[in-house]
């Protein structure tokens, strides 16, 4: 755990012995806070990530996150620089210091495509997307699923290598559901914690005697690829209309006639996109895919709609 915070009277903050200076805010959601920060010494800015822990649970649920992210140590999985809990105001505050990137996340990236009424280029797509199945290999490899996996849960750098980030829905990748109660508190939790748009069919209705596991990360590794070839999700406008995603997900994706990449990245994304968990590859399968595809792709690739 990180030793204690402090919150000075010039806008500036001590995690771990280090001082830092606050910035402008960056963001914010239901139970946190994303603050830019500035290292008084090296001048190296950051992403101070503030979670409000309103009970134990809370508290329990932000130090998981914490734990989470110092399991991994890999360049697609963003790393933890230092962190804290602090009580402020009679309520605990779990405070994460991450590293700052300054381009964004891939859905800002995909967004500024579709104002330009541009595409992205198949082998750019094929870059990011194989450092996302790198970053989300490791985690599957340690007995771990994200559960949270979309566009805007992905970090883009400079060079567009890709960062995982928002570590606080992993859990155990296998959960064994042995009765209905079980099912339904299984359910309950994806409702809160799984983006609806890019939640795995079985997450919706979960069965009374099942097994889910990482093979809900590689539906939602679906819906990031289809994102970043149509320039939004494959059920963002069915959510957007009020209609029922739960239904939608149980039919094959369909994938519009206009779409102008190759054979090869659209049988890739269908194949992806089982509404069967059984029928889903794992991870590792969908890697070597990606990179054959790599190496079959064309040095050019029209980014014209």
């Amino acid at each position: 755990m990180g030793q204690t915070l402090c919150i000075c009277s010039r806008g500036s903050i001590t995690i771990e012995n280090k001082k830092y200076y606050f910035v402008q805010k960056l963001d914010e959601g239901g139970f946190s806070f994303v603050d830019l920060v500035e290292g008084v010494k090296d001048g190296r800015f950051f992403a101070l990530k503030r979670i409000l822990c309103h009970d134990r649970e809370g508290r329990h649920e932000a130090q998981t996150e914490v734990e989470m992210h110092q399991m991994f140590n890999h360049p697609n999985i963003l790393n933890l620089v230092a962190h804290a809990f602090v009580d402020r105001g009679g309520r605990t505050e779990a405070w994460l210091l991450l590293p700052y990137i300054r381009k964004g996340s891939l859905w800002n990236v995909l967004e500024k495509l579709r104002d330009k009424g541009s595409l992205m280029p198949e082998r750019q797509i094929l870059k990011i997307f194989r450092g996302i199945c790198s970053g989300l290999k490791t985690i599957h490899e340690k007995g771990y699923a994200h559960r949270d996996l979309k566009p805007t849960n992905v970090l883009l750098d400079e060079e567009d290598r890709p960062i995982l980030m928002d570590l606080g829905s992993m859990n155990r990748a296998k959960i064994e559901v042995r009765g209905s109660r079980e099912a339904m508190t299984i359910q309950d939790w994806a409702a809160q914690r799984c983006t609806i748009s890019y939640r795995a069919p079985e997450l919706f209705n979960v069965e009374s005697h099942c097994i889910i596991d990482e093979r809900t990360d590689i539906w939602s590794l679906g819906c990031v690829l289809y994102c970043m070839m149509m320039l939004e999700g494959p059920y963002d406008l069915v959510f957007q209309k009020g209609d029922s995603v739960a239904l939608a997900v149980q039919n094959p994706v369909t994938i519009p006639a206009s779409c102008s990449y190759s054979e090869g990245l659209k049988m890739l994304l269908s194949s992806i996109m089982a509404s069967n968990p059984q029928e889903r590859p794992n991870i590792s399968w969908v890697l070597d895919q990606v990179q054959d595809l790599q190496s079959r792709s064309p040095n050019t690739q029209t980014n014209m709609v």
